[in-house]
């Protein structure tokens, strides 16, 4: 849901007209639209620039991902580990255009803990991985627009601790 729909559900649940801090949420949303936007399109265009320059970071973190009978052994289970990453960065670019990190929770982090221990894949690992995504994304952005996604990666990241 995005960040209006939200204050509007919210305001109509309790019987009142928004709030002006509300209010003002709203206005700061919209007139970061166009920033959410391209940024939005960058992290699109540059997905596989992102994700190559993550996944070779933190292999350096963890070469025993890599290295035999670790997680990411092998092209088939290194391709596996790379759509992860492209799949958060996706999720990233919704809560960024909604205003409203909700929907990474529920897409992303709801049971995301009991689904890598059952696969026995290393929590630690997908949080170093979100953590190389981030500062590759960043790396591509300038300090304002690094400014508005940071906190998208750091909710994943503190959803995932």
């Amino acid at each position: 849901m995005s960040l209006v729909s939200q204050i509007i559900v919210n305001a109509d649940n309790e019987l009142r007209y928004p709030t002006i801090g509300e209010l003002k949420s709203i206005q700061n949303y919209l007139d970061t639209g166009e920033n959410r936007i391209r940024i939005s399109s960058l992290l699109r265009d540059k997905e596989q620039i992102i994700i190559q320059k993550a996944s070779k970071t933190i292999f350096q973190i963890h070469p025993e991902y890599i290295a035999p009978g670790g997680n990411a052994e092998g092209a088939r289970k290194r391709s596996l580990c790379l759509r992860d990453y492209g799949w958060y960065l996706r999720i990233i670019t919704y809560g960024l255009l909604s205003g409203d990190k909700k929907s990474i929770e529920k897409i992303g982090l709801i049971g995301v803990k009991e689904m890598y221990n059952s696969l026995g894949v290393p929590i630690i690992g997908m949080i170093d991985g979100i953590r190389c995504l981030k500062d590759a994304s960043l790396g591509l952005l300038s300090k304002e627009d690094s400014k508005i996604i940071a906190p998208y990666f750091d909710f994943i990241i503190q959803g995932m601790s």
